[in-house]
């Protein structure tokens, strides 16, 4: 078997791995705004603001994971 294929394949296996910690994340977010907006209905636009900021950030780590595995 060829060693660049092999290599290939670890990229992408480990882009797969780094990609569940941010959907983990955003997960967890998620039920947190959930929960919180359910407690208290009046703070429901403060806290998407909050969570769309936290969710980006998240979702920032996925993508430099992506170019990673291109670049590496």
């Amino acid at each position: 078997m060829d060693m660049t294929l092999v290599i290939s394949a670890l990229k992408v296996v480990g882009y797969g791995l780094g990609a569940i910690g941010p959907g983990i994340g955003i997960g967890i977010a998620a039920y947190g705004v959930n929960v919180a907006t359910a407690r208290q209905p009046e703070l429901a636009g403060r806290l998407f603001t909050n969570f769309i900021i936290g969710a980006a950030l998240a979702e920032a780590l996925a993508l430099i994971g992506f170019v990673l595995a291109f670049i590496m």
